[in-house]
């Protein structure tokens, strides 16, 4: 039972309270007063989605909350939808929780039927989830259709398997060779790098060497010797100068410089010349030359190279272990696929048992909303082979409305008032076991008269079991109400803001004469109908 809504900041709803009582609640108000967001509040907390654009203008998120009280205890629903990003938080008695537990818990809240359900009764495939709401044990239902997907997921993999084993198969000599080009050279990671600073080492040091040797050469020349040289001269200046007191700095600085010269020498000499670089060089030019011509027949850098030489022993070894795996995987489908063939065998069954029940009592609930007292319901079943030689009979809801016709679907034949009344019937059943809250949205559409008071003591019926939200236009049908919600739009401010509350007594008079027409008339038909 759902026995508080809040909405706030939601289309043209700033802040709207329910406080819903057990029974038959009315929802009433003119066409696009609004009713249509209560119910979009109520799909969104349940876990629809929504879009940002139903945000209040202006608001940074919309709100709705919602009390139920299932099995004795409440149930705390809350879920907010932000402006900035459209997504959405939901709280399950305020812990964070999410839209599959939300609408895993749904059916046990509310059932939902609005025009649009009667638009699903003309679907075929909606008959088969109708009969199946009737199984005596629904977990044969649920069980069958997750070996189904089981079984599917399956064959997709397959498929994968396939797929890209074909796509391999062809390219499978060209992958050898690849492989074979790259495990000739057997690069590895960084190698180009650490060659070429080896490279620029050795060069340097040879440059080197070169130096050291032609610098020797110079100091120690065998036909001119530069180091005895300058003690010739600086002999000879020192003569000099005791002869001549200006030459006597020149001969200091000699000395200083044969020091300097000798000091250099010592240096070279311990300079080492004994290492071999050109085999080296010529190896790293060797080796450098290789890498360079496999990155030109594989058309890529070497790091790429080396994820390619990966890329390709994975695609080999999954070319060389996809019929183990294809093996595998056909061990498990045909395992599956024995558990789905006893599985649909007992589906078929139970949804015959099913189907025997549902028509009685369907046939009955029709006769008491204005069908003729004749009317049948029958089930075709529509065989479908869901896996090679096991086939599924689905459902198919077939009536007779009147006698001396041949049954026909629903779509042939059924008026809008007639889907309204039979899906008022078909959620009525449907709701007997779970007794959530049933939403009916303008399912008396389309009819009136006597009809519409039959609906009316159906509905009220409904009501005495377990609890009932109506929207509708009938003004006979609001009557009957517990609780009588009017639901208006209203400026202020050159805002637009939609309102609802709940009416008094004394109000409810005036809003069954709005909904007869106004008028002199619709007071007396108001009146005449709260009398009742």
């Amino acid at each position: 039972m759902l026995e508080f809504l809040r909405i706030r900041n939601l289309a043209l709803i700033e802040d709207v309270e329910l406080d819903f009582a057990s029974g038959l609640n009315v929802l009433t108000g003119e066409s696009g007063a609004g009713k249509s967001f209560i119910l979009s509040a109520l799909d969104f907390i349940l876990g629809q989605k929504i879009s940002a654009s139903m945000i209040r203008a202006g608001r940074d998120k919309a709100q709705v909350e919602a009390v139920f009280v299932l099995d004795g205890d409440e149930v705390i629903l809350r879920r907010e939808i932000f402006a900035e990003t459209g997504r959405s938080r939901i709280y399950i008695n305020d812990v964070l929780g999410s839209q599959e537990k939300v609408q895993a818990l749904k059916p046990r809240l509310l059932i939902h039927t609005s025009q649009h359900g009667q638009q699903k009764l003309l679907r075929p495939a909606y008959h088969a989830r109708i009969v199946d709401g009737f199984l005596a044990d629904p977990s044969i239902r649920d069980r069958h259709a997750e070996v189904l997907r089981e079984i599917a997921q399956i064959m997709a993999r397959e498929e994968d398997i396939r797929s890209k084993v074909k796509g391999l198969v062809d390219k499978r000599d060209f992958l050898e060779y690849q492989r074979e080009e790259i495990q000739k050279v057997a690069p590895k990671p960084g190698e180009e790098d650490v060659l070429m600073a080896e490279k620029k080492i050795i060069q340097s040091q040879a440059q080197s060497r070169d130096l050291v040797q032609q610098s020797l050469e110079i100091i120690n020349g065998q036909e001119f010797s530069l180091l005895e040289g300058m003690g010739t001269l600086q002999r000879q200046v020192q003569s000099l100068a005791r002869i001549d007191d200006r030459f006597t700095l020149f001969g200091s600085q000699l000395e200083e410089s044969r020091q300097a010269m000798l000091e250099l020498d010592r240096e070279l000499r311990a300079v080492p010349m004994d290492f071999e670089y050109k085999n080296r060089l010529e190896s790293i030019e060797s080796r450098l030359w290789k890498l360079t011509q496999l990155e030109r027949r594989l058309k890529r850098p070497l790091e790429k190279i080396l994820d390619l030489e990966q890329e390709i022993d994975e695609n080999i070894s999954f070319l060389d272990q996809s019929q183990l795996q294809l093996a595998q995987f056909e061990r498990q489908r045909t395992e599956q696929a024995e558990q789905l063939r006893v599985l649909t065998t007992t589906l078929n069954t139970a949804r015959a048992s099913a189907q025997k029940i549902l028509q009685e009592r369907l046939e009955v609930s029709l006769k008491e909303l204005g069908f003729s007292d004749k009317v049948r319901i029958v089930f075709a079943s529509q065989r479908k082979e869901i896996y090679p030689g096991i086939i599924e009979d689905r459902p198919r809801i077939l009536w007779v409305p009147n006698p001396g016709q041949p049954p026909q679907p629903l779509d042939k034949i059924a008026s809008g008032g007639e889907l309204s009344r039979f899906l008022l019937a078909v959620v009525g059943l449907r709701g007997e076991k779970e007794m959530p809250t049933l939403l009916f949205d303008e399912v008396d559409s389309g009819i009136g008269g006597i009809t519409l008071n039959k609906v009316g003591k159906s509905i009220r019926e409904l009501s005495t079991r377990q609890q009932v939200i109506l929207i509708t236009h009938w003004p006979q049908l609001a009557v009957m109400a517990k609780r009588h919600f009017y639901i208006c739009k209203e400026v202020r401010d050159t805002q637009t803001f939609t309102l609802c509350r709940c009416l008094a007594d004394n109000e409810v008079v005036d809003e069954l004469s709005r909904m007869a027409g106004g008028g002199d008339k619709g007071l007396m038909l108001a009146r005449e109908l709260v009398k009742k």
